[in-house]
């Protein structure tokens, strides 16, 4: 999947509170910020849910 940048205006106060939040989830700011807005997308119905990727096989020799 591509990504591509652009640049966000956001309130200081929201932005340390999305600091704060990515912080306790183990996210960059900017994974958290997509991880929302990919949830509120599929929520809305606006995007479908990605299926998960394929278990690995481990194969003994």
């Amino acid at each position: 999947m591509a990504k591509k940048a652009f640049a966000l205006r956001i309130d200081e106060h929201i932005l340390a509170a999305l600091q704060h939040w990515a912080d306790d989830e183990f996210r960059s700011v900017n994974g958290q910020i997509e991880y929302l807005l990919r949830d509120a997308l599929i929520k809305s119905g606006r995007l479908k849910p990605q299926a998960p990727p394929p278990p690995v096989s481990e194969t003994q020799d």
